[in-house]
């Protein structure tokens, strides 16, 4: 990268704490104030910094717009996949991706089991949202008025006796998912499979989608499965970080040691 740009692009997080003054800009660049001056015009000929009436510089809202568009352009499933496949190729299970829209988890993208038992999920179809992993580590993200409601809203079908059976056991899981950042289904939906996730998170820390390994329990059990808690978690912060554009791994811990036989229902 040129000297310029190097420069150049150096002011525009110096303006993210807030607006600064020629003489501030060309201190913290540790140049002349009339090269400081020229890269703030040439910045603000784009649009990224706006010149203000007290003389002093803020950023423009044209690097806003181009923000917010490349939000709306980025393709999670897209970014995702790659790592789903290298997760199934390590595990050999069934692993999921899902989104939270209008009221619905749905799957958005799958990747099957090397093995001959298939499950019957697919992809755009919505997921059982009170019994699936997805389901509660979106639905546990979202804001606690949002969240009641919602849950006071939703039939509880008993798919199996490990079903979650009313609101207020939904809303008491989704606050353990919200607290310890992962979730599972236990054979909650088909008492023959089990299946463990982690969120996925864009730069503004909120679960933009989630993530999860799902397996039949005569390939392993639900113990077995819960061994592959860490490696679910670092795929999920790998896509993350790639999604929210954050070059170091996130603060949250990427597993803790997996869940021991008397954390499992």
């Amino acid at each position: 990268m040129s000297q310029t740009v190097d420069r150049a692009l150096s002011i525009l997080p110096l303006l993210a704490q807030g607006p600064a003054d020629l003489g501030q800009v060309a201190e913290r660049l540790g140049v002349h104030k009339s090269t400081a001056l020229r890269l703030l015009r040439t910045l603000h000929e784009h649009g990224l910094v706006f010149r203000q009436q007290d003389h002093r510089y803020r950023l423009g809202a044209r690097l806003f717009a181009l923000a917010q568009e490349a939000v709306e352009n980025l393709d999670v499933r897209e970014i995702a996949h790659p790592h789903l496949v290298a997760l199934n190729e390590k595990t050999g299970h069934t692993v999921h991706l899902a989104v939270y829209e209008e009221g619905e988890v749905l799957y958005i993208d799958k990747v099957e089991s090397r093995y001959p038992v298939r499950m019957y999920s697919r992809i755009g179809k919505p997921v059982a949202i009170t019994v699936a992993a997805v389901a509660k580590l979106l639905l546990a993200d979202l804001p606690e008025p949002e969240r009641t409601a919602l849950a006071h809203k939703l039939d509880y079908p008993m798919y199996t006796p490990r079903s979650i059976p009313n609101a207020a056991a939904f809303l008491r899981e989704l606050a353990t998912v919200r607290e310890q950042g992962w979730a599972t289904d236990l054979g909650g939906h088909e008492e023959s499979i089990n299946c463990v996730g982690a969120p996925i998170r864009g730069a503004d820390g909120r679960a933009v989608a989630a993530m999860s390994v799902s397996a039949p329990n005569v390939v392993v059990t639900a113990e077995e499965l819960l061994t592959l808690l860490p490696l679910v978690r670092r795929t999920a912060d790998a896509i993350s970080r790639e999604y929210s554009g954050a070059g170091a791994p996130s603060e949250r811990p990427p597993g803790e040691p997996s869940p021991k036989k008397k954390d499992l229902p």
